[in-house]
């Protein structure tokens, strides 16, 4: 029976992108929960929350850096500051601009609040004074001057009728102006460090504050005294009022005492009783590579929280730019965005239908994407950046390797789509990764079978051992890569070459030379007898700088490369001389390129990650036997 034709694809186009949308600043949430708005570069993105995707950015006109921004709360108006002095509301859902005007501040705006009446807007700025507007009557309803250094922390009182307003600047007070005659009533002085947040109690004679002082205060705003100094043992960038709403985090049915959130350096949320002092619930630390009690200025510490009533959800934001939701019934992880991935080292394709994808950026930590949503996972566990990661056939489980020395097996629960790490395996001298080392040596590691065994709850981490270890090459391993049938293994190696290896002993099997570089990438075809050289058949030239990666597609009938030049290039067999198709997908070097296991109308589907083995050439194993 003759075998199906094989159609060459010459055409690729993009599907989906994940793109930084969150390089710092805080954020906002609409008030119905359904967007995110954040800073990233000179614009502002609007994120739809469902689907990870950017439904608007806002940018200025002059490409001017946004400072900072603010949306009322009643979702009608976005404000936003520029470097260039100037500030600009917004209709945020239709991107157009309807008002601009000049702040009347001599140097930038750094904090802005809205009233809860969503009619008056106050502007602290790095001058020290202090604006607010009417956003309804368009103009500048007081100036107030007094402040010492950046104004970083402006907050109306919740009651509108007491027209107060609170600030605090580079001298760790608190200042209460009337709105009427505006002028500062008094200073509440108790932090030695920048004020970060306050809070109020529903009836407004209650404030509590946040320091990097590593303790709150709540003050009595009748008598405008502390009533109580709560320490917190680490630096708070944020704390939030919990609702009096029964069954919440730590209340049960208690609707009566007052208990707030903080966030900060420990990278947690923890609960206080402003009454009592107590720790009432610390949330468990996910960052199992470091203690959650490190001291500030961590890269997991938080750097914004706020709270989303309407939904009893609270989000924070970490140094890492990333966004998470949590539950506020219980504290348990609902949802989380990835705003900023830095370099990408490595990415492959996971999951049932490879419904995600796993990526491995310049960081300890590991980043898997649902692809429908762009919910990210954050795994922890190594304690270096992650060099390298390999799928498993089934597409449920997928190792990791670091520069601390160490392999990770983590399997996907089928079910929830959670990922755990559920081995780990040690024994290299150097840098380490699943398909690429850097100390030299081969590994090969057999897998217990409670490893591969899918469990709904949290599986324990074995340790893994290797069974066989191998001296392979003299200079690092770039690659190495697993024939179809599992009998073979290929490896990479600086010393430009490439060698064959028995996967049942590590026995060396043959020695592909020929490279003038080192290799950077070896790769099997799916169907044919095909790997980079043993006997030369045919070379590959097209690229003008280094090729990073290479991945057969159309059934192995064709060649994807990727290069250090930004290039996607499109080969076959039957021309190798010249590529039938190129796409210039970024300005910096492709580093990693996959393609995924589907049959049917997505078979040849392929992820590229941004940021060299020239593809030389393409050899067949002659008489070893078939793959």
């Amino acid at each position: 029976m003759a075998a199906p034709a094989v159609q060459f694809k010459t055409n690729y186009a993009v599907e989906k992108r994940i793109e930084p949308f969150y390089k710092r600043g805080k954020v906002q949430i609409s008030k119905d929960g359904t967007h995110l708005l954040c800073i990233c570069g000179n614009k502002l993105n609007v994120l739809e929350i469902a689907t990870g995707a950017i439904s608007r950015t806002i940018e200025q006109d002059d490409q001017d850096d946004i400072m900072s921004f603010i949306l009322s709360p009643d979702d009608e108006i976005l404000v936003t500051s520029s470097r260039a002095l100037l500030l600009k509301q917004w209709q945020w859902q239709t991107g157009e601009c309807t008002r601009t005007w000049k702040a009347i501040h001599t140097a930038p705006v750094s904090s802005m609040a809205f009233d809860s009446t969503s009619t008056l807007l106050a502007t602290g700025g790095c001058d020290s004074t202090i604006k607010i507007w009417d956003v309804l009557k368009q103009y500048c309803t007081h100036n107030l001057k007094g402040s010492s250094g950046v104004v970083h922390l402006v907050q109306f009182h919740p009651d509108m009728s007491r027209l107060q307003l609170f600030s605090s600047s580079m001298d760790y007070k608190i200042r209460i102006w009337d709105l009427k005659s505006s002028k500062c009533l008094c200073l509440l002085e108790n932090h030695y460090s920048a004020v970060t947040s306050l809070c109020f109690s529903p009836d407004g004679d209650t404030m509590i504050s946040s320091g990097r002082d590593k303790i709150c205060t709540v003050w009595d705003l009748v008598t405008k005294t502390p009533k109580r100094t709560v320490p917190v043992y680490e630096s708070v960038e944020e704390v939030l009022l919990l609702p009096n709403t029964p069954n919440l985090i730590s209340r049960d049915q208690d609707t009566e005492s007052l208990l707030f959130i903080t966030a900060g350096s420990k990278g947690i949320l923890q609960v206080w009783d402003a009454a009592t002092s107590r720790c009432l619930y610390t949330q468990p630390s996910p960052h199992t590579s470091k203690k959650s009690s490190e001291v500030e200025g961590d890269e997991h510490s938080l750097t914004h929280c706020l709270l989303l009533p309407n939904q009893q959800e609270v989000v924070t934001v970490t140094a890492e730019h990333s966004i998470i939701m949590y539950d506020l019934h219980n504290l348990q992880l609902k949802k989380q965005f990835a705003g900023y991935n830095d370099e990408v080292l490595d990415v492959k394709f996971l999951g049932p239908s490879d419904s995600h994808i796993v990526v491995a950026t310049n960081s300890p930590q590991i980043k898997v994407f649902e692809l429908e949503t762009s919910n990210c996972q954050i795994l922890y566990g190594h304690s270096e950046t992650v060099l390298a990661l390999d799928v498993f056939k089934k597409g449920l489980m997928f190792a990791s390797s670091a520069k601390d020395r160490t392999v990770r097996i983590w399997r996907m629960n089928k079910s929830t789509g959670r990922v755990h790490c559920v081995a780990m395996g040690g024994g290299h001298t150097n840098g380490v990764g699943a398909i690429a080392c850097s100390d030299f040596t081969l590994k090969r590691w057999t897998l217990p079978e409670t490893v591969t065994e899918s469990k709904d709850q949290t599986p324990e981490l074995e340790s893994l051992y290797a069974s066989v270890t191998e001296k392979g090459h003299e200079k690092d391993i770039n690659s190495v890569a697993v024939s179809p049938n599992d009998k073979l293994i290929a490896s990479g190696s600086q010393d430009k070459t490439a060698r064959l290896w028995s996967s049942a002993d590590l026995s060396l099997m043959g020695v592909f030379r020929g490279h003038k570089r080192g290799v950077w990438c070896v790769q099997f075809s799916p169907v044919d007898q095909v790997v980079a050289t043993l006997h030369l058949q045919m070379t590959f030239e097209g690229h003008d700088a280094s090729v990073l990666k290479v991945v057969f597609v159309s059934r192995g009938t064709q060649l994807m490369t990727s290069g250090y030049d930004g290039l996607l290039k499109l080969w076959t067999f039957k021309k190798p001389t010249s590529a039938l198709r190129h796409w210039t997908v970024t300005e910096d070097k492709v580093w990693g390129l996959h393609r995924n296991g589907l049959t049917g109308q997505r078979r040849g589907d392929w992820i590229s990650r941004f940021q060299h083995c020239p593809v030389e050439a393409c050899c067949r194993l002659g008489d070893r036997p078939p793959l």
